[in-house]
Parts: structure tokens; sequence; C-alpha cells
């Protein structure tokens, strides 16, 4: 007996082993062997602004981004102390004095860019995400009014957000007009062409995936004689969950990537704005700025994804066809 477990608690040992080094031990390694190569390929690169930046650089550029932005913190909050007590010195000579508050005008730091990118991602994706679900679920239940869309669909889908951009700013330009807005014409130009480019995989695959619902499935909808309604929602959508979930992952990485590139072509607040800017700039820090940025994109896309899977995994009833 005691022989059995022994080798019981020996064989556990290894499959955790085997386990520890296959999902920590590995990804780590490849880590190490990627910092190792580009350090070694960045030494050996040189540009027009210096050697192109290794892990070391890039880590400094880092920590002095961190830096700025904790010194604009800083800047912000002593402009608004200086704001309240001069307003307060006024009120004090003069109780009829309104006191005027002034929003701090500071340069954006890159941690702002970050924020202004996600906020505008987010935007486009969600509403993006509004049209192509109840579409793709109208398309999937009917034939027809696929066959119509089809063409449609297959012609717009693959335009780039270079085509679109130009054309969406001068809309945007023409129709939004107002001496109040409430929204700036800049994030309305990066959220539609966001959702213009990242609409297509979510209503493609909500479209298939409520076309191949299960026979029995409509039969036991007949039966019950459920409404359009109630058959679209207890049935159509729990069914086309995992396909759903599948084109919401393509369509919110292909947002992300878009938005970088609009905001670097037409000079929009953000991560893609920051980049630009930096090139520009052509200063000794701005290659280990831009790969500061590079990094952070992928990094951020990263957890998009994962947001996104951790979502798909909490609603989807089929956890088989989630994918890693």
């Amino acid at each position: 007996m005691s022989a059995l477990v022994h080798s019981l608690k020996t064989f556990g040992s290894q499959q955790l082993s085997a386990f520890q080094f296959k999902n920590l031990l590995m990804p780590l390694l490849g880590i190490v062997v990627f910092l190792f190569v580009w350090q070694v390929g960045a030494e050996r690169i040189n540009t027009s602004l210096g050697k192109f930046p290794g892990p070391v650089a890039v880590y400094e550029q880092w920590t002095g981004l961190l830096a700025d932005h904790q010194r604009e913190r800083s800047k912000e909050q002593s402009f608004y102390e200086r704001q309240e007590k001069r307003n307060a010195d006024r009120v004090a000579k003069d109780p009829n004095y309104v006191p005027k508050v002034r929003e701090y005008t500071g340069k954006p730091t890159f941690f702002d860019q970050i924020f202004t990118s996600l906020y505008t991602v987010l935007a486009g994706f969600g509403l993006a995400t509004l049209i192509a679900i109840p579409l793709g679920i109208v398309i999937g239940l009917n034939s027809m009014i696929y066959s119509a869309l089809n063409p449609i669909i297959q012609i717009f889908k693959p335009v780039s957000p270079l085509a679109w951009l130009p054309l969406v700013t001068m809309v945007v330009s023409a129709t939004y007009v107002s001496a109040d807005p409430m929204f700036s014409k800049s994030f309305l130009t990066s959220m539609f062409t966001v959702t213009m480019c990242c609409m297509w995989p979510t209503l493609i695959n909500t479209a298939v995936g409520v076309a191949a619902i299960e026979k029995d499935l409509l039969n036991v909808s007949k039966v019950l004689r459920l409404s359009w309604l109630t058959h679209v929602i207890k049935i159509v959508i729990p069914s086309s969950m995992p396909m759903m979930f599948t084109g919401l992952r393509l369509s919110l990485g292909i947002a992300w990537m878009v938005l970088i590139a609009a905001e670097m072509l037409a000079q929009n607040p953000g991560l893609g704005k920051f980049v630009w800017d930096e090139f520009q700039n052509g200063s000794s820090n701005s290659l280990g700025r831009i790969m500061v940025a590079v990094i952070m994109i992928g990094f951020i896309g990263f957890l998009l994804d994962r947001a996104m899977l951790f979502t798909q995994r909490h609603f989807s009833w089929d956890k088989t066809q989630v994918l890693r």
C-alpha cells in the first residue's frame, strides 16, 4: 500500500513538474532569449538618431516617461491649488464674486495618451458591436436578406482604414457643427474609422453562427410557438454565442490596430500621435520612446484579448469552443 502511495506521489510530482516547465519555464525562457537577441541585434544597428534602442535603453525611457507623468500631475495639482486659493481670496474680499474654474491645459503625457486611445477604441468597438450583432442576427435568420447584403459586406470588408479616414474626416467636419460640442471632432473621426473597419468579423461570425443553429432547436421553437423576439433571445443568441464571441475577439484586435494607424495619420490624440510626434521630434530619446509605445501597444492588445476571452468563458455555454 505504501509503495502505491509513493508511486502516486512520484507520478503527481512528475506531472506537476512537467506542467510548470511547459506553462512557466518555457514562456520565461522564450522572453529571455528574445531579450538577448534584441539586445545583440540592437547594438549592431546604427540609425541617424544613434543606435537602435535595446531593452536597457527602452527601460530607461519607460522610467523617464513615468517621471514626466508624475511631474505633470504634480503641476496640475499645484495649478488647481493656486486657483482655489486665489478664488477663496477673491470671495473673501467680494462675497458677490463668482469664482471661475479654469481647466488645466498642460501637455498630455504618455499615460494620458494611453487612456485616450483606450477610451476611443472601446467607444468605436462598442458602436460596431451594437450595429454588427443585430444585423448579423437578421442576416443569419433570413437567407434573402443575406443574399442582398452579402455583396456589400464583401466589398467593404477589406477596405483599409487609410481609405476610410479621409472620408470619415470630411463627413464629421461637415455634419458635426456645434457651438458647444459634446465630443471633439478628432475623437469622432477616430471612433467612426474604428467602427467602419472592425465591425465585419462580428457581423459575419454572428450571421454564420445564427445560420448554423441545429434543426432540433428550431423545431422546438416551432412546437412551442415562440414569438420572433422570444425565439431570438431564448434560442438564437445562446446557440450562436461561441461564434459571436469569436467575431468580437477578432473585431477588438482589428479595432486596436486600426486606431493606432488612424491616430498617427490624422494626428488625433492617442498613442498613434505619440509615436508620430516622437518620430518627428528626432531627439536621441525618440527611438527609445517609440519602442516603449510599441511594446505598450502590444501589451494592451494582449490584455484586451484576454479580457474578451474571460468574458467569452463567462457567457458562453459551450466551453469547449473557447479558444485560448
